[in-house]
């Protein structure tokens, strides 16, 4: 689904959120990489599960099109910073909810960029009928868990020793989800 772009000014940085477009394939490809490679909160190591420009295009196509699926970036000017994706499901059973997932380059931490795609998805979330928002968070990740709790989301449960990181010990996940009436 497309939405309105929307305009913020954060600790003095301008940055827009608007509906990722068939332009943005390449600079999201490079993006997501980068992001990856700088967090161990993310799902992924740097490189791996790689989307090229022709694959976030096919992705950002069938976002367009689709009712249950939002995908957003947030740009300082042309320059995309971060992205968030909510994705639906088309099983009739699932066809209530979404599963949030976020990404935001380190530099721009801190400027409520993941905080305002978060209540962007949220607000399309509520105004289009779905019941619920899904989302996983890794346990140490306490600034993103303290986020989500303040924005409705509760923890539903705990997949333990879910990831096992570079320190070479395993973590847990969080599973939260946010109802809508």
């Amino acid at each position: 689904m497309i939405i309105a772009e929307r305009s913020f000014n954060v600790n003095g940085l301008s940055y827009t959120i608007r509906s990722a477009a068939l332009r943005d394939a390449e600079q999201l490809s490079r993006l997501r990489v980068q992001i990856d490679g700088e967090t161990e909160n993310m799902d992924r190591e740097q490189g791996e599960a790689f989307i090229d420009m022709s694959g976030f295009e096919r992705l950002i196509q069938a976002d367009s099109d689709s009712t249950r699926n939002l995908f957003l970036v947030a740009a300082v000017q042309d320059r995309i910073v971060a992205f968030s994706r909510c994705e639906g499901n088309h099983l009739i059973r699932f066809s209530h909810k979404v599963e949030f997932g976020v990404g935001v380059l380190k530099e721009f931490w801190g400027r409520g960029i993941g905080k305002n795609l978060l209540k962007t998805s949220t607000d399309w979330a509520d105004s289009n009928g779905i019941k619920k928002m899904t989302l996983t968070v890794l346990e140490t990740n306490e600034k993103a868990a303290q986020l989500y709790r303040k924005l409705g989301f509760e923890i539903e449960g705990v997949l333990k020793k879910d990831k096992i990181l570079s320190d070479g010990s395993y973590y847990s996940t969080l599973v939260m989800g946010r109802f809508h009436e």
